[in-house]
């Protein structure tokens, strides 16, 4: 298994920021320390050439990042301050998920230790989100002839707007975002298939409504690829989550995940999602945990 990093990319941010940038050092670091990876299957990832991102974000998007110009309203939306180096760290992260992509078409599982940047649209970011990791590297893969149909599978507690944006009206993408009814975003996106839930829900109700309709997404969708965005904030300990799952829950919903990718053949691409436990360690174990099933499953 493959996995990409770019935590070796820091972006600089004000003290007390509410971003957990230490966490995908911190991540790599324990995943290694504890044996679930070993250092041969990790990659840094290398920025993203502009080309690339092309294919999703407009032109004057990607001016104004690439000579700081985003307006004061963009940057409140975006949730970060510009800098050169937000812009290559958000660029790494967008090639770790594009170099996963690849790599699990041939391996049929390969991961992304950042990625999963769901709410940034074509036009603008959002929500500490820059580039669209995953709805770029399904452009790529469509551009290269290496896939035809894709799905993606959300579970971040957030809904993933800036993905269900990109592809609404595109029946070679099918997005599925599982989320907080009452969360973030407070104004939603269209899906292909969007459920809500309410806060406080918990692991048997979660688990349920995902085992009821994961078949039937994977069915219609036809996908050649699946991307993961395995966001740890339903955790019951995340300052953002409000769904109120267990680690066993989190770990047995990317379970039900993996199992049917594999079931099916399916190559899927792991990527991170949001994660604001307080202390960070209940952030890092639900991480770690997804690991940990998808080695389970796909090395059995």
């Amino acid at each position: 298994m493959r996995v990409f990093h770019c935590d070796q990319y820091v972006l600089p941010l004000p003290p007390g920021h509410r971003f957990p940038m230490e966490k995908y050092r911190l991540l790599r670091e324990l995943l290694l320390a504890r044996g679930v990876l070993p250092p041969s299957w990790l990659t840094p990832s290398v920025p993203l050439e502009r080309e690339h991102l092309e294919r999703v974000h407009t032109p004057r998007y990607l001016d104004a990042l690439w000579t700081g110009t985003l307006s004061e309203a963009e940057i409140r939306r975006l949730g970060f301050p510009w800098s050169e180096e937000l812009v290559v760290r958000s660029r790494a992260s967008v090639g770790g998920t594009v170099g996963a992509a690849r790599a699990a078409l041939s391996d049929g599982l390969a991961g992304n230790l950042a990625g999963g940047t769901h709410h940034a649209f074509p036009d603008h970011g959002e929500g500490y989100c820059v580039f669209n990791d995953i709805a770029v590297a399904i452009r790529v893969l469509q551009a290269e002839k290496r896939i035809e149909r894709a799905v993606v599978v959300d579970l971040d507690v957030h809904q993933g707007n800036g993905t269900a944006a990109v592809f609404e009206g595109d029946d070679s993408v099918f997005t599925f975002s599982v989320h907080g009814e009452h969360n973030f975003p407070f104004r939603k996106q269209r899906s292909s298939r969007d459920v809500g839930l309410p806060d406080g829900l918990g692991d048997e109700a979660y688990l349920e409504v995902l085992a009821t309709h994961l078949p039937e997404v994977l069915e219609s969708a036809g996908a050649d690829i699946l991307f993961y965005q395995a966001g740890v904030d339903p955790l019951a300990e995340d300052s953002l989550g409000r769904l109120s799952l267990t680690h066993a829950g989190m770990k047995e919903r990317d379970r039900l995940v993996l199992e049917a990718a594999w079931h099916r053949g399916l190559p899927l691409v792991l990527t991170l999602g949001g994660g604001y436990a307080r202390p960070i360690s209940a952030t890092l174990e639900a991480h770690v945990g997804t690991y940990e099933a998808a080695l389970s499953v796909f090395r059995p």
